[in-house]
Order: structure tokens, then C-alpha cells, then sequence
């Protein structure tokens, strides 16, 4: 294989990174993606001494990492609102997006019978977050713990149970589905016992 072909696959190879990061519902992995193929484009331009595109793409370069160095940031921007669960904007939410929250908790019971707890988390006004438990003493089992796809890489979660701990919750319980959710669970610091995964805060 010659260089020529080498240096144009290089250029298609972050073409397809630029194209393939617009099918991303997650804002994170779409800048993150974007970000590589308009690397990859800029060292391309270069190379084939076309420097208008190697600027603009590495333009794109800084504006996608100005983004995410603010997304690391946002938790500082998140509230949370506590609800009752026959709260009809709670209802409305777990309706609005209940597609995507049986999808990633299939076999889910979204009736909220036996719920005593629910939170809204907003980012500057925007419900981006739905999490609903039931408490027994400083215990708080959850029932579910939903991001929506574009947040779902944030720290919607270590904000959460920062709320959580400072407001008399000391430890959480999750039994529900994981097939789906296991990843995140670890990476919150979740144990699993026996049936449950368990978090101290």
C-alpha cells in the first residue's frame, strides 16, 4: 500500500468520526468523538497542504474541548427538587420518557405504588434527571435512578447522592434490573450483595 493510499484513508478516517459522532444521543460522546475526527482531519488538511480545512477543523478541535472542560463543571449548575409521587410533572416525566427508561430497566414497575421518595434533578431549569425510592429509617432503596441520554454521562449520580447523604440518607439499596445499569453502579461505588447493590454514604 502506498502513501498516497495511506494519507487518503487517514482523511476518510476522520471523516467517518466526524459523521459517526452525530448519531450520539450523549452530548459527551459526541464532542469526544467529534473531537478526535477533527484531529485527525486537521493533521489530514495539513498533510495535503489544504490549511483552510485544517484550520476550521482544528478550530472545531478547541470549541469541542472548551465544551467538555464546562461539562465536567456542571455539576455545580445541578438543583434538585423533592415531589411527591403524585406529583403531575413527576408523572409526566416518567411518561415522557418511558420508552427509554424500560429499555434501560426492562421489567420495571413505573405504576409508583410503593414509592415514598422522588427526586427531579434539574441543570439550569431543564429536568434531566428522575430518581425514586422508598425509605425505611436512614435506608433509601431505589427504584429508579434515571438520567436522560443526553446527561447520561455526567455526574448527575455523585451530585445525587451528595444530596442524599447531607439530607440523613446513609445508605442506598438497589435491586431492580442491571443488565443495563451495572457499569454505572460500579462506577458510583456500589458493592454488590447477594441480591442488592449497596452503597454507604
Amino acid at each position: 500500500m502506498n502513501t498516497h493510499v495511506l494519507i487518503e484513508a487517514f482523511g476518510y478516517l476522520g471523516s467517518l468520526l466526524v459523521l459517526v459522532s452525530m448519531l450520539m444521543t450523549s452530548v459527551v460522546k459526541l464532542r469526544i468523538i467529534n473531537t478526535i475526527g477533527s484531529l485527525i482531519f486537521t493533521v489530514y488538511a495539513f498533510i495535503i497542504k489544504s490549511y483552510p480545512t485544517a484550520l476550521m477543523n482544528f478550530c472545531l478541535v478547541l470549541i469541542n474541548l472548551h465544551f467538555l472542560w464546562k461539562m465536567t463543571r456542571m455539576d455545580k449548575e445541578y438543583e434538585i427538587v423533592e415531589c411527591d409521587r403524585n406529583d403531575i410533572i413527576l408523572k409526566y416525566l416518567v411518561e415522557h420518557y418511558r420508552n427509554d427508561i424500560e429499555g434501560i430497566f426492562p421489567g420495571i414497575d413505573l405504576e409508583l405504588r410503593d414509592i415514598d421518595r422522588a427526586y427531579v434533578v434539574l441543570c439550569q431549569a431543564k429536568p434531566v434527571g428522575i430518581t425514586l425510592g422508598k425509605a425505611d429509617g436512614d435506608e433509601l432503596e431505589l427504584k429508579l435512578d434515571y438520567s436522560i441520554p443526553e446527561f447520561r454521562d455526567f455526574s448527575i449520580g455523585s451530585f445525587l447522592f451528595d444530596y442524599l447523604g447531607k439530607h440523613g440518607v446513609r445508605k442506598l439499596i438497589y435491586r431492580g434490573p442491571d443488565e443495563n445499569h451495572r457499569a454505572y453502579l460500579n462506577d458510583q461505588g456500589f458493592v454488590k450483595e447477594k441480591d442488592a447493590y449497596v452503597k454507604t454514604l
